[in-house]
């Protein structure tokens, strides 16, 4: 079990992290979602062991995670940490950067090795190709493949599919995440993109300006979100005033109907494939619902919550 413990951390005289602590069983997949700026991307890197804490405790299977202060290279052996940056050797090809940490000593189990990683990250015909020929996408794919040669007790991704194409995001992270739960790998991951959120962690924390606010299933906060910050984090969101209590529905939520006293005017629609989102004025204020059909503009629809 991964134990966070009452942390706090501070680049300079402002704390960055406040008082955080969580806990996630072995095996689970753990996603942190919250605006640009909130700590996400921090957390990560002092579960690592990147920084030294200020106050706190972090530890694996009851060892202790310690910082640059404890130890001559920072990061703990058990851990592998994915930064934005990739950090690939650019002169050398895809396969050799996948297996720069691998033995030699029994070179066909480690070619296996390496084929069998970037067939996970769907980049096998790269194989030979240098890195600094690699897109910005096949480069973050490259470097997922690579945290993984060292099979990891523990893997932190820090927005892993935030460069790749959506065509193959969907399909990587379906491989990527069943491979991790396969092999039982603890995972966390900081990302923006709520699909991360909902099809594949197992938990969900939300963090605001440094602190945890919220801790649960992904299901049960999307679904009853605290508030406007939290549900804003999965897309758009409403904000409705009925009988004086707040509601916080997705455009999904609301449907068109025959006869309600819910009355809105249409602005605008925004084709979205399978239906259309619809802008629409209630209350002097803008709300999103969404439609099988196109809506004309100023045209009056009554809506169920």
């Amino acid at each position: 079990m991964l134990k966070v413990n009452n942390i706090v951390f501070s680049y300079l005289q402002e704390t960055t992290i406040t008082k955080s602590t969580f806990s996630i069983e072995k095996g689970q997949n753990l996603a942190i979602i919250g605006e640009s700026g909130c700590g996400k991307s921090t957390l990560l890197k002092l579960i690592y062991g990147l920084y030294d804490l200020d106050d706190g405790q972090i530890s694996w299977n009851n060892t202790e995670v310690l910082g640059p202060k404890y130890n001559l290279i920072p990061g703990m052996d058990f851990m592998k940490y994915l930064a934005q940056d990739f950090d690939l050797m650019p002169f050398i090809t895809v396969a050799e950067n996948v297996g720069k940490y691998l033995s030699n000593i029994y070179p066909e189990q480690k070619n296996m090795r390496i084929l069998e990683l970037l067939e996970i990250v769907e980049m096998t015909e790269f194989a030979n190709v240098k890195a600094k020929y690699l897109s910005g996408g096949q480069m973050q794919r490259v470097a997922i493949a690579r945290v993984l040669a060292l099979e990891p007790e523990v893997l932190l991704l820090d927005e892993p599919f935030s460069h790749i194409d959506n065509f193959r995001k969907n399909s990587l992270r379906r491989r990527l995440f069943s491979y991790l739960h396969k092999k039982e790998i603890t995972t966390i991951v900081a990302t923006h993109d709520s699909t991360d959120v909902l099809s594949f962690a197992d938990e969900v924390l939300v963090m605001k300006k440094g602190t945890i606010i919220e801790k649960g299933m992904p299901k049960f906060i999307y679904e009853n979100p605290k508030n406007k910050y939290i549900a804003s984090l999965f897309g758009d969101v409403n904000e409705i005033e009925i009988d004086e209590k707040k509601l916080f529905k997705y455009p999904h939520q609301l449907k068109v109907v025959a006869h309600s006293e819910f009355i809105v005017t249409v602005i605008n629609s925004y084709f979205r494939g399978s239906h259309y989102l619809i802008e629409a004025l209630y209350n002097d204020k803008i709300l999103f619902f969404e439609s099988e059909n196109i809506l004309e503009k100023k045209l009056k629809v009554c809506l169920s919550l």
